[in-house]
């Protein structure tokens, strides 16, 4: 009974659990209780859940029955508000309620805008599962989307379904849906330009090496890695990202493709980058820097796997410096694999091992940022080949034996993850870019919390707006100065894109729904 008193409580008067990310509100949410919501598809009931003298009228969705759905609309948005983030409250009176389950629901979105059919701005979200509650009457607040542009002028649709079909959902009874929050947000912070001339700039990498931010990118004229026009290029920054001092060229090769794929730090703190180059042979160069402007190549490794790919150093304790890489031909064959590579002498020479082969696309991970936990453990985030969320990839072994699962992490598109562990706070972000929308992400935890439990991650925030062109821009890379990331990505239309960063405060507890912990530490 005072379970249910203090949900009733928390409908009325409390504000939901916030998201993760809060970002800049332009107004007050507006909320869509039960009785203002009118069913859209399927046979769900309006119901009072009750206890008492306490009742609280729901939606209930079943966790058997697929294609249930309720709407509402929502309108008076302030004339700042630029996008909205879309949350739901739920709950369930069921005994065998537990964290044990999961239940996903997505959202439907759309707006009446003038001199458009009502159709032009439908969204459909990603489905989100979640964990249930241990008992009956508890309410979670669901993120089913952190950002989708609006005209504040406009109706809003909004349209809540939950999804039994989904392989995530494995709550087979109902479960009730209480109110939907519709939060106002004013427009993101502008990324800075690292380079902007006409050409195809791309696939950036950024290091910080001390107060000094180094920007290393890829220039050709079109989406392509082995052009022999394409090569690559530095600049620096001592102002966060402000401004640039004058291009320098890294590599540029005649007959060759170069492309920066990793960056890192050796072990004095130089700065490491790996750059693929394509021509009669396939290669993997390995730069290093000590000021962003000259880079010495020290190593280009024969491997037995020759990977499509090499991702960003890091240090592991008792191994050295430690790389993951991927080879295949991104067909549907059992060819894929991946693996890690190791360095005890600063990058000069390197151990291959693989972790997995003979992989279909759809296990294959890809393109793998990874942080270094304590204790042994390794947290990697990995980009998928198709429409399925991100892999996580763990090891409690120094990287000797790994864990692949899929997460919960699916506001995203064919993009690469990059991964920044607070050395104050000990929380992870994932930073990562949503293709076909223009949208800059990160998710920000508690890595314990997510490091057994893939499905736990929470709920992302944007971070910039860019080029919703699918193919011309994304991937990102982040580095840290003191308590600010920087991301960079590119951005624009074929034939000219752009090299962007963004800087972002490194986030608090607060980004958070876990408080994160300090980073373990080893001896070396």
């Amino acid at each position: 009974m005072a379970l249910l008193a203090s949900f009733a409580t928390h409908l009325v008067a409390g504000e939901p659990d916030k998201s993760p990310g809060d970002q800049a509100v332009a107004g007050s949410p507006v909320y869509l209780t039960a009785n203002e919501m009118s069913i859209a598809t399927g046979k769900p009931s309006l119901v009072l859940m009750s206890s008492g003298s306490t009742h609280i009228p729901i939606w209930s969705l079943s966790g058997g029955t697929t294609g249930q759905s309720v709407a509402g609309v929502v309108s008076g948005f302030p004339n700042d508000c630029v996008a909205v983030k879309v949350e739901i409250v739920v709950t369930t009176t069921d005994p065998k309620t537990s964290p044990e389950y999961n239940d996903v629901y997505r959202v439907h979105l759309s707006q009446m805008v003038e001199d458009a059919p009502f159709t032009d701005k439908y969204f459909l979200g990603k489905p989100v599962p979640t964990a249930l509650p241990a008992a009956p009457f508890y309410s979670r607040t669901i993120v089913l989307e952190s950002y989708y542009e609006v005209d504040p002028q406009a109706p809003l649709t909004v349209r809540i379904q939950r999804e039994p079909g989904d392989p995530n959902d494995s709550f087979t009874r109902p479960t009730g849906l209480a109110m939907v929050k519709v939060t106002p947000l004013k427009a993101l912070a502008e990324p800075h330009v690292v380079q902007d001339v006409s050409g195809y700039n791309s696939w950036p990498m950024i290091q910080a090496i001390g107060e000094k931010l180094v920007c290393v990118y890829s220039r050709g004229t079109a989406h392509s890695i082995k052009e022999d026009a394409r090569a690559v290029f530095a600049r620096t920054s001592n102002d966060g990202g402000k401004t640039w001092t004058a291009e320098t060229t890294v590599a540029n090769t005649p007959g060759d493709g170069e492309v920066t794929v990793a960056k890192g730090l050796d072990s004095t703190g130089a700065m490491l980058l790996w750059v693929r180059r394509i021509g009669k042979q396939w290669n993997h160069d390995l730069y290093r820097t000590t000021d962003g402007v000259k880079f010495t190549r020290v190593a280009t490794p024969e491997l037995t796997v020759q990977p499509m790919q090499i991702t960003d150093v890091f240090a592991v304790p008792t191994v050295g410096l430690m790389s993951l890489w991927f080879a295949g031909n991104y067909s549907d064959d059992a060819t894929q694999s991946w693996g890690t590579m190791t360095s005890r002498d600063d990058g000069v020479t390197w151990t291959q091992t693989t972790i997995e082969s003979g992989l279909t696309k759809a296990n294959w991970p890809t393109e793998p940022s990874a942080v270094y936990l304590g204790d042994g453990r390794i947290l990697a985030v990995a980009r998928t080949e198709i429409a399925q969320g991100q892999f996580q990839l763990i090891s409690t072994d120094y990287g000797a034996t790994w864990k692949r699962s899929q997460t919960n992490i699916l506001d995203v598109r064919a993009s690469t993850p990059s991964l920044i562990l607070d050395a104050e706070t000990g929380l992870l972000s994932n930073y990562y870019y949503e293709r076909g929308r223009g949208i800059l992400r990160r998710r920000v935890v508690d890595p314990d919390s997510v490091f057994d439990h893939p499905l736990a991650w929470p709920a992302s925030e944007a971070v910039a707006i860019a080029s919703p062109v699918t193919w011309d821009s994304g991937n990102a890379n982040a580095t840290v100065i003191g308590s600010d990331h920087y991301v960079a990505f590119y951005s624009g239309e074929a034939p000219d894109t752009s090299v962007l960063v963004s800087e972002l405060p490194a986030p608090t507890a607060s980004n958070s729904r876990s408080s994160g912990s300090r980073p373990g530490t080893d001896p070396k």
